[in-house]
């Protein structure tokens, strides 16, 4: 169990820190935008509903990968793009609350299936 935390914890790392830096050191002009909005409205959401779905498997243990997901999100955003901006708060609010979900939903059908 310890070593799926330590794989999905550098699957977020990779996913919420990387994938920004690469965006704004290697993607420039209206490309770089393209680029944000794949990040910021699909592999972020997606990313966010595949933890939650992980963590619902084990919930007691791993309820903490969500939150920690959409931390990294909001510290990557902060230090690649604007440092204080209110709106990336607002995507981590919504990427956390997709993967609450997801853990949620993952937990019952879990319960459901165990019967």
């Amino acid at each position: 169990m310890k070593q799926n935390i330590i794989l999905w914890l550098a699957a977020s790392v990779v996913v919420m820190l990387a994938f920004p830096w690469l965006a704004v050191t290697f993607v420039k002009g209206d490309a770089g935008m393209a680029v944000c909005f794949l990040l910021f409205f699909a592999v972020n959401p997606l990313y966010s509903v595949l933890i939650g779905a992980f963590a619902g498997k084990g919930i007691r243990h791993l309820w903490c990968l969500p939150v920690i997901s959409a931390a990294l999100f909001l510290i990557g955003t902060w230090i690649f793009f604007d440092m204080g901006e209110t709106a990336f708060i607002l995507y981590a609010v919504v990427y956390l609350a997709l993967g609450i979900v997801a853990m949620l939903i993952s937990m019952l059908i879990r319960k459901k299936t165990q019967k």
